[in-house]
């Protein structure tokens, strides 16, 4: 903030927040290896969560290149269209429209894992104790809240 930048309105800015530490060069390079290490971290975990609820779950067996293809598919895909139709405006805001969907999508994690956590019938000695469970459960409910005025803003700021 001492050095003027306090907003970023696109991803092309974001590295210069980092510019004055690191200085221009460098710090554009370094972002975007830390982008890029981001995207294949996701799609790693994504690989990984789609075979274990295929395989475990579904008990659908298809081979790793096919699952890799498919789930990579799914994330490039739209980035291309919605690129090629609006370009960097668009990715942008598609970027921004992804975080959304995740932020919604966490209390459906979050919840279930505070519960399962908490339960001594089924974690017995690893049980969570009882005042990590309480921060657990405001955190839980703050999460709650925040998505819902997310989600009101998003509709309100439609009308």
């Amino acid at each position: 903030h001492g050095t003027g930048h306090q907003d970023v309105a696109e991803i092309g800015q974001a590295f210069e927040l980092l510019s004055p530490l690191l200085g221009l060069g460098i710090a554009s390079i370094l972002f975007a290896v830390a982008l890029l290490a981001s995207g294949l971290n996701s799609t790693v975990t994504a690989t990984l969560a789609g075979q274990i609820v295929m395989e475990g779950f579904l008990r659908l067996r298809i081979p790793q290149w096919a699952r890799r293809l498919l789930t990579r598919g799914i994330a490039i895909v739209p980035v291309v269209i919605v690129t090629a139709l609006y370009g960097e405006r668009g990715t942008g805001q598609l970027l921004v429209f992804s975080q959304v969907i995740l932020s919604m999508q966490l209390p459906f994690a979050v919840i279930p894992l505070v519960q399962f956590v908490s339960d001594k019938n089924k974690m017995g000695n690893f049980a969570i104790p009882r005042a990590v469970a309480m921060l657990a459960w405001v955190v839980a409910a703050v999460i709650l809240v925040l998505n819902f005025k997310l989600l009101y803003d998003t509709i309100a700021g439609f009308g």
